[in-house]
């Protein structure tokens, strides 16, 4: 089946992001792996190859190309490579979203053109110790001062991608306690400062996977954020997560799907080379039924995952529609993936083995993003039950 997603301009980005990846990353990615991290310096590199800036107005120093596409091949040719880009993906798909919706025209000319060339990382602070996807019953709190010229930040979040070389971070936190009949409101957004004082980076979490992408805690203690730091309206920052949420499933959708695809390739290429009983592992009926079998599972994800990505960019992208891709395209990663693992035979359970670390690195799609158990609220919801 011939895909119509991508034209001409994705192509020629798709080359020359490949030789990017094979030059700059593919020959140090072991040092990342085992650093838990990649350097701060290579999102500079990023910077210069144009990623950050391809969705940013031309005003900012970025291209003013207003679609997704560019970021889904840079899905599909990191996964091909078997690498990550470090903690960046929160950087542009996540940060970015928030900056272009919320951002005043005087906090866009502060925060984007360092947003593009790499001075300014973000990412984005949601999560707690003990909320879970429970967003609405988050602790952290950002009391306006009596001046009324900053908030007083206090609290904690953990599973921060990004966070520790994080410039920027987008922090949720409480301004008003929650209404009786709507444990949603008082939420508010804060493009918070690193440097600030009282604002501190805890432990580089130690993950199963995604391991050169630095995730971690963050603290709070008394952080002043200047009123000119609030992203969109006080209290309504509920809503402005649940709009961007789409966008972010999609990612998540879109990248599992490549990483099944790449399973797929990483599978073939081993057991056309290794030789069992006098044979080529390919040779095998169960090899071939296996291999075939996936193969049909990756035509399916990508038909869903295009859908999904032709819906974003025209501004159509629902909720239920989001959820339905991520719950299935992961969990046909999950499958797939496996499966791939297993015609490696013991060598797949090794870490040299691209299929290793793309194991360890699918299985948290299933869970970040909002759970697949709540996928699956929000499609039964949208179907009427």
């Amino acid at each position: 089946m011939r895909r119509t997603v991508f034209n001409e301009d994705h192509e020629a980005f798709r080359e020359t992001l490949r030789a990017f990846i094979e030059a700059e990353v593919v020959p140090v990615y072991d040092e990342w792996f085992a650093a838990g991290q990649a350097p701060r310096d290579f999102y500079y590199k990023l910077a210069e190859l144009g990623i950050f800036g391809i969705r940013v107005d031309e005003e900012f120093g970025g291209a003013g190309i207003d679609s997704y596409k560019f970021e889904a091949v840079m899905y599909e040719e990191t996964a091909r490579a078997g690498v990550q880009f470090g903690g960046s993906g929160v950087h542009v798909l996540l940060g970015l979203p928030y900056i272009k919706m919320l951002a005043t025209d005087e906090q866009k000319k502060r925060f984007l053109p360092k947003f593009v060339s790499g001075e300014e990382m973000w990412a984005l602070a949601m999560t707690e110790p003990g909320t879970g996807s429970d967003l609405a019953g988050m602790k952290t709190t950002a009391k306006l001062s009596e001046d009324g010229t900053h908030y007083v930040l206090n609290g904690a979040k953990t599973f921060i991608t990004g966070g520790v070389h994080a410039d920027r971070v987008i922090v949720c936190a409480r301004t008003s306690a929650p209404k009786e009949d709507d444990r949603r409101f008082g939420i508010s957004l804060f493009a918070v400062d690193t440097k600030s004082e009282g604002y501190s980076v805890g432990r580089k979490l130690d993950k199963l996977g995604l391991k050169t992408s630095d995730t971690a805690e963050l603290a709070f203690v008394d952080v002043k954020v200047p009123v000119e730091d609030l992203l969109g309206e006080e209290n309504k920052g509920f809503s402005y997560l649940g709009h961007n949420l789409a966008s972010e499933r999609w990612g998540i959708a879109f990248g599992a799907y490549a990483q099944a695809k790449a399973a797929v390739r990483f599978a073939k290429e081993y057991v056309q080379d290794r030789t069992v009983f006098g044979k080529p592992v390919a040779s095998f009926q169960n090899t071939k039924f296996e291999l075939a079998a996936c193969q049909a599972e990756v035509d399916a994800a990508e038909a869903v995952a295009d859908r999904a990505l032709e819906a974003l960019d025209a501004g159509e992208l629902t909720p239920a529609e989001a959820a339905s891709a991520k719950l299935f395209c992961t969990e046909v990663a999950h499958r797939v993936i496996d499966r791939c693992l297993q015609l490696h035979g013991g060598y797949g359970f090794m870490n040299e083995y691209p299929i290793a670390r793309l194991y360890a690195d699918n299985r948290v799609n299933r869970i970040y993003g909002g759970t697949n158990e709540i996928m699956k609220t929000i499609i039964a919801k949208d179907m009427g039950l």
